[in-house]
Order: structure tokens, then C-alpha cells, then sequence
């Protein structure tokens, strides 16, 4: 660095530079752009916040004390506006320390009105913001003129944003700042490890800055993975009835560390999980916390407060702490359950020990008795620095109306100049000029099918301008920028009080007055619902239900889905060794046993088959390990062109490690495979569009893609439209497309996204070739087993879940459970 000021100031703080972060100060003082990897709590923040601060003492060396009018000189973009509040305070106390009178604000969805009237009156030197923010403020009239002097956008966890259609916001964002900045413009981006470094790169710098560079930190992360064991691996595993049963062997550690963070993967779980942790330990009352997306806000902010102050115990917590939150006090983490990923696995990980060269502590409790076999996966895999890959999302319609909108309420714009900008980005880039007249037509005149109604000719044409001069389109317009959708939440609030958060209106709408509920770890009575309110009063200790959340599953990622079958691999080829040697796998031996005694523990290169009669019919069980989601896939593929086959019915279940077929007639199965039918390459796509009712899957994703390109409004706030009107209207537009306009682009997405989405966020065409044709050339291993396997089990009770209560379910479980274990 070309002054001492900013290097000097870090030493004072008992720092020394890692070599990453002096690589990244020289390459950003050069002018140059990149991506910086380096891992969670390794101080990526500082490696790219001083050389900005550096690069300003350089150019007024005598008087950088000065204040001075320097308009927005760095924009910072963050996936979470929770991550704002924090980012912002670390920033702003190097620039005091330093005596820079740099003001660092934030602009997110909480900002209040008064200071963003004073942001819009005068721009801070630094801007925290999210992609959505940054979009409104470029819909604000002139509302570009403000980025005229930043100098550099920096995104942070650009690997969250990459894959979703939040990364194509920012990169639009960043190709108009591009054009009105009057200094070159620098582009960092900051990453966990991701598997494909250079695409991310590419994505976010484009191909404006050539000599753009990935700064790779060196560091090895240490991270100690324990595992809690159940004390018996005899019984048949089932997703979910194993965790709780665990709480006694977790509390011990929860007690001797200052504070600990229990990660689960939906905020049903957290629910559960925090009222069974304070019936164990009562003692926790007070010093126990929750923290998910539904809870309202203030109460978010007061969790991550007391936190950093170490004021709380244990907090029980969703994906929403997941990301770059720096809470010194969390010693501890505990995940309950397979996370489904190795980086989200080490995103969480390192929220212990979250500053550089500290160790973190991390526990798995598994859920059921096989999740082990994933921990041995997934302790391979960070221990081979296994990256996951983010694939962007190539050219997504309705973001891209949605951002001609934008334009259009900010000023206006240029259709020739505009053209070249957005065809300057990633996603983009491929942009026809036949694509870019539809988007402008659909903006201008609704399309073909729906010219005849004004209220979708929403941008006007003024001497060559596009522009919206409605008032009334406007505000609609820019009170629905964004491209998260989802179910539209109720509020719940107290008789007569506060706000306690929110849930999904199809939740409350089977609610009958009376009715208990928990949420935020209270005992709720529901008493009404007023204009997307429920009212509510604290209900004592009855029992209640948990509310459900839609879209909360998270698939397996391909990596972990290899390293499982090879895990599963191991253990067949390996028997002896390593169902001694290795705790996890040791305790599983009974179930180990019973699984090769009745059927077979598959090799690598074995696909297992198994195939039962029981007094329910005939089933069929296939293991291809690939997750969920493509398990899915596999099962409505192998279910209709065994229909083609013969008549037949089927009743389908699935899980992350295969896929069940029931009938009551006898299964086709033996003949389709002799005859090669299920898993050949041949008519793969048509046969799985024809499988999944893809028509239908579509309908349900155009509403969310309708609701991104403007074609149906969700509400103003807190007078939010019933999902019943907004999927009403979104299936009219369907339908109308589908009849009159057949060639839509809209449409067209909404197949792509089905697709896109049954592949886990891979690309589509490759995962589903690789996945059948690694199926077709392993050897088939089928088996006929005499009673339901330990694998095939947990598939069973899957379906079972879907057609019976809670309780009535448990008793069955109870039943099965007791004939297997005697035999």
C-alpha cells in the first residue's frame, strides 16, 4: 500500500494481515477488479473495506481529515439486510479510528422513511444495500445520478446471490452504474468456496474488466466435527423420530459453552425444537432465544444483540443466521439434520469461532439412524475441500420486464443504448433482438393476448423515451420490485399489543376460533382475522399444532449425494474395517446387518432394487442416493413408463436416498428391466415432462414469475391480497396464454423453472443425463426381500406421513417398529 495509514492502523489492533487480504489491498490500489475466496470468519471484509479507505487517503495525502462533499464513492451489496446493520458498524469504526469523515449508512427494506429522505438529499460515502434497495433507488426519478461517483461496488457472499434470480438484479444494477459512473469502475465480489470460481467471476465482472483476478486465501479453516450417537443403532430408521431423543446428550456442552447456536432446516423444526429443549432444561428459561424469518423484526434484531452482548444461552436458529453475522460469544454450533450441503454445512460451522485463526466447534445430531452414514460423507468432504458449484440463471423474462419497469418509473430510457447495456451482462449476453422486441412490446402493450386491456400497456413512448408517467402504475410498480415471492403472510398480532411476527395465510385459514397454535416458542389461541391480521391471545400451557411454511426443503447437493454413494460404497467393500473403526458407522451395525441379511448393501457401482409384497401391495424400491428432489424425478419417470407397460396405479413416496412404487397389482418391474425400459436415455425429457404433469407444476411457478414481471399485484402494505385471488388471477393469465398465445416467453420460463427446480438449481439436461445414464450402466442389484429393509423403511413411513395425523401415525410407526425388531 502506498501510504502506512490504513496497514498501521490494522497492526494497532493486534492484527496481522494474512497474505490473501495484502494480495487483495495491492490488486484493489492497482485498479483491478476480482473475487476474493477465503472462508467464513477469516476477515474478508477488512481485505476489501481498507484499500477503499487507503485509495481516498491517497488522493488528498495532506487534508484526507477534511470533510468534504464526496457523494457515494463505495456501494456495498449484501444478500441479507441483517448482515447491513453489522457491516455497517465495522466499517464505520475503521473510518472514525482513522479520522475519515466518510459516513457509512444502510439502505434496506427496514431503513426509515426520514433517513432515506435524507440519503436521497445527500448520499453517503458508503451505501449498504441489498439488491432490491438498490433497484428502488434506481427507480426513483434520476434516481442513476446518484452512483455518478462510486468509484467501486463490492458484493458480498456473492455465492449466495450467483444462483438465483437476486444475482441477476445485481448484475443489472451493475451494468447502469457502469454507464453513468464517471470514474472507472472496480467490481469485487467476496465468496465462500464455491466449485466453479472462474463462472462466478465471470458472471459479476462481465466482460468489462478483462485483467479481473480471483484472490484465493490459503487458509485451512479448522473445524471439529462431533457426532452424537444414539446409545442403540437397533431401531428401523424414520426421518425426524430420532433428534429429540438426543436433547439429553446435547445439554452438557450447551451449559459449558457461553453461547451456542442450534441449526435446523425449517422454521417448523426451530418451533419444536425450542419448546422440547426448555422441557428438558427448564433452567434455559430467559437465556433461550429463536430466531427464523417469520418472527417479526424487532424481535430478529433484539436475538442478534443479545447475542453479540452474550446475553443468551442457546439460540434455536433457521438459515437466517447462516450468513456473516459475527457473534464473538457462539462457541458452540449444533446442526440437527443433515444440512443437504457441504458449504452450508461449513457456512455454519464457522459461526463458532468466527474470527481468524479460532477453531470451530461444530455437533451433528442426526435426525434418524442412517443420517450418520451422511456425516461420514460429509466429514470427507470438508476434509477433501469439496466446493459446490452455483449455476446462474441464464436469462430470466421476468426480471427483466420487471427492471425495463424500473427504468421506465426512474426517468426513462433509451431502447437502442439500453439494448447494448443489458446484452453487456452475463446473463444476457446472448440477448436476441427478436427477445428484447417482446420484452418491449410486453411492457408497452401486454403482448399479443392482452393488448386490449390498458392496464398492462404500462410504459408510454415519448420521443424515443420509454417511460411511465402514471402515478398510481408507478407506486404499484415499485412497491413490487423484488424477486423473492411468496405465500402471502399473515400478520400475527396480540388483542390490543404488539406485533409478533408472521405466518402463511393457508396455515390460518384452516384455524378455527379457539384454536392453539405455537409460535416464536408462545402458546397462541387464534381469535379472528381482520384485513390480513390474525388476532391472537397467549393460551397457557394447552397443547397446540405447529405451523407449517411452504418451500422449505433443501435439496442435496450432487457432491454430497456422490460422496454418499461411495460412503455406502465403502462400507460394502470394506465391511470389517470400517464398521469398527468408525464410530458413526459402528453404532449402526444391527441395522447394518439386518440390511445385508435381508437384501444388500450396495457397491458403487451397484444400483439396489428391492421389491416386497406386504399386506398394503407390491412395492418397489430403487436406491439411486441423488437427493430428494431428483429422486422425484426418477420415481414419476419410472412410474409412467411402467404404465405404458400395462395398466397400473401407483402411490409414490421418496426421500434423499431413493424412491418407493406401491400398487396393488403386481408390479411390471423384472420385465421392464429385462427390456430396458426404465432408465434408458431414449425420449428422457418428453417422458419426464409427460411424468410430472408439467403443465400443472408450471401453473404454480408462473404465479411467482407473474408476480416479478408485473402482471398481478400483490397488495399495498398491510392490505396484501389472498392467495386464493392472486393464484386465481395468475391461472386466468395462464390459461390465456397457453390458448392465445402459445409462443409467450413468460410461459416458456415457467417450464424452465419447473425443470430447473426438480434438478436441485443444476442445469437440467446434464444432471438428468448423468444421473439415468450412471443408473443404467451400474450393476443392478435386485432383491427380494421378506420384510421392509432399513432403507426401504423411512420410505414407507414417507407415505404413510402424508395420509395420517401425528398421532395415528406414531402408533403404526410403534406397531412396525416392534414386528421388524423381533424378527
Amino acid at each position: 500500500m502506498s501510504s502506512i495509514t490504513v496497514a498501521r492502523w490494522f497492526t494497532d489492533q493486534g492484527w496481522k494481515p494474512f497474505p490473501f487480504q495484502e494480495e487483495t489491498w495491492q490488486a484493489y490500489l492497482a485498479g483491478k477488479s476480482g473475487l476474493l475466496n477465503a472462508p467464513t470468519g477469516s476477515g474478508k471484509t477488512m481485505a476489501l473495506w481498507l484499500p477503499c479507505l487507503q485509495e481516498y487517503i491517497d488522493r488528498y495525502p495532506l487534508d484526507y481529515r477534511k470533510p468534504r462533499k464526496n457523494g457515494l464513492q463505495i456501494l456495498w451489496i449484501t444478500p441479507l439486510r441483517a448482515l447491513a446493520k453489522d457491516i455497517r458498524l465495522a466499517m464505520q469504526a475503521a473510518c472514525d479510528d482513522l479520522e475519515i469523515p466518510w459516513q457509512v449508512a444502510a439502505r434496506t427494506g427496514s431503513t426509515s422513511t426520514s433517513e432515506r429522505q435524507k440519503q436521497q438529499r445527500s448520499m453517503p460515502e458508503c451505501l449498504i444495500t441489498t439488491p432490491e434497495s438498490l433497484h428502488i433507488l434506481l427507480s426513483q426519478k434520476d434516481g442513476a445520478q446518484h452512483f455518478k461517483s462510486v468509484r467501486a461496488v463490492i458484493i458480498d457472499e456473492w455465492h449466495e446471490l450467483l444462483g438465483s434470480k437476486r444475482g441477476v438484479q445485481a448484475e443489472l444494477a451493475l451494468s447502469r452504474i457502469r454507464q453513468v459512473a464517471v470514474q472507472p469502475l472496480k467490481i469485487w465480489g467476496i465468496s465462500a468456496t464455491i466449485g466453479n470460481l472462474e463462472q462466478a467471476l465471470e458472471v459479476l465482472c462481465s466482460k468489462h474488466a478483462p485483467d479481473a483476478m480471483i484472490i484465493r486465501a490459503n487458509l485451512q479453516k479448522q473445524i471439529n466435527i462431533h457426532a452424537i450417537l444414539p446409545d442403540n443403532g437397533e431401531e428401523m430408521p424414520y426421518a425426524g423420530h430420532l433428534g429429540l431423543k438426543l436433547i439429553p446428550k446435547i445439554l452438557p456442552f450447551i451449559r459449558k459453552s457461553q453461547t451456542t447456536l442450534l441449526f435446523v432446516n425449517t422454521r417448523a423444526s426451530a418451533e419444536i425444537w425450542y419448546q422440547h429443549l426448555l422441557l428438558h432444561a427448564p433452567e434455559l428459561a430467559g437465556l433461550i432465544a429463536m430466531h427464523h424469518g417469520s418472527l417479526d423484526s424487532a424481535t430478529r434484531e433484539w436475538v442478534e444483540e443479545a447475542l453479540k452482548e452474550a446475553r443468551l444461552k442457546l439460540v434455536v436458529c433457521t438459515s437466517s443466521l447462516d450468513l456473516g453475522v459475527d457473534f464473538a460469544p457462539v462457541e458452540t454450533i449444533v446442526q440437527i439434520g443433515s444440512p443437504k450441503g457441504v458449504a452450508r454445512f461449513l457456512q455454519r460451522a464457522g459461526r463458532s469461532g468466527h474470527r481468524p485463526g479460532a477453531i470451530s466447534q461444530i455437533y451433528f445430531l442426526p435426525t434418524h439412524a442412517l443420517e450418520l452414514i451422511e456425516l461420514v460423507a460429509m466429514k470427507e468432504a470438508v476434509a477433501e475441500r469439496l466446493a459446490e458449484s452455483r449455476f446462474p440463471i441464464p436469462a430470466p423474462m421476468d426480471v427483466l420486464v420487471q427492471y425495463l419497469a424500473t427504468l421506465a418509473v426512474g426517468g426513462g430510457f433509451e431502447e437502442k443504448a439500453l439494448y447494448d447495456e443489458i446484452r453487456s451482462t452475463y446473463a444476457y449476453r446472448d440477448l436476441s433482438q427478436e427477445v428484447w422486441e417482446w420484452a418491449l412490446s410486453f411492457i408497452t402493450t401486454g403482448g399479443q393476448s392482452l393488448g386490449a386491456y390498458d392496464e398492462f400497456a404500462k410504459v408510454e413512448i415519448a420521443d424515443d423515451i420509454y417511460h411511465i408517467s402514471d402515478r398510481k402504475t408507478a407506486m404499484r410498480h415499485r412497491l413490487s420490485i423484488g424477486t423473492i415471492v411468496s405465500d402471502p403472510s399473515i400478520s400475527l398480532q396480540y388483542l390490543g399489543g404488539s406485533r409478533i411476527g408472521s405466518v402463511e395465510e393457508s396455515f390460518i385459514s384452516r384455524l378455527k376460533e379457539g384454536d392453539v397454535f405455537w409460535f416464536g416458542g408462545k402458546n397462541l389461541e387464534f381469535i379472528r382475522v381482520r384485513q390480513m391480521t390474525a388476532w391472537v391471545k397467549k393460551a397457557g400451557n394447552r397443547k397446540g399444532t405447529i405451523p407449517r411454511w411452504s418451500g422449505e426443503r433443501m435439496p442435496m447437493s450432487p457432491q454430497l449425494s456422490d460422496k454418499i454413494r461411495r460412503t455406502w460404497g465403502n462400507i460394502s467393500e470394506n465391511n470389517h474395517s470400517i464398521r469398527t473403526k468408525i464410530p458413526e458407522i459402528a453404532v449402526l451395525n444391527p441395522l447394518l446387518d439386518r440390511q445385508q441379511r435381508w437384501s444388500a448393501i450396495p457397491k458403487a457401482n451397484e444400483l439396489l432394487i428391492e421389491q416386497l409384497k406386504t399386506s398394503e401391495g407390491y412395492h418397489v424400491c430403487i436406491y439411486p442416493f441423488e437427493g430428494r428432489v431428483v429422486n422425484e424425478v426418477l420415481a414419476a419417470l419410472c412410474a409412467y413408463r411402467m404404465s405404458r407397460m400395462q395398466p397400473i396405479s401407483f402411490s409414490m413416496a421418496t426421500n434423499d436416498y431413493g424412491f418407493e412404487l406401491l400398487s396393488d397389482i403386481e408390479i411390471p418391474l423384472e420385465k421392464a428391466l429385462a427390456e430396458n425400459l426404465l432408465f434408458t436415455e431414449e425420449n428422457l425429457l418428453a417422458d419426464i415432462n409427460e411424468s410430472l404433469n408439467e403443465t400443472e407444476m408450471a401453473k404454480r411457478r408462473f404465479r411467482d414469475i407473474a408476480s416479478i414481471a408485473g402482471l398481478i399485484f400483490q397488495g399495498y402494505p398491510g392490505k396484501n391480497i389472498t392467495s386464493r385471488h392472486l393464484q386465481a388471477s395468475s391461472q386466468l393469465l395462464f390459461d390465456v396464454f397457453q390458448q392465445y398465445d402459445p409462443g409467450n416467453l413468460l410461459i416458456r420460463q415457467a417450464f424452465e423453472e419447473v425443470m430447473r427446480a426438480q434438478m436441485a438449481g443444476g442445469s437440467p439436461e446434464p444432471r438428468l443425463l448423468e444421473t439415468v445414464r450412471r443408473m443404467q450402466n451400474q450393476r443392478w442389484l435386485l432383491k427380494n426381500p421378506p420384510y421392509p429393509t432399513p432403507l426401504a423403511f423411512p420410505l414407507m413411513i414417507e407415505r404413510l406421513r402424508e395420509t395420517l395425523s401425528s398421532e395415528k401415525l406414531e402408533d403404526r410407526i410403534a406397531k412396525m417398529q416392534l414386528q421388524l425388531t423381533r424378527i
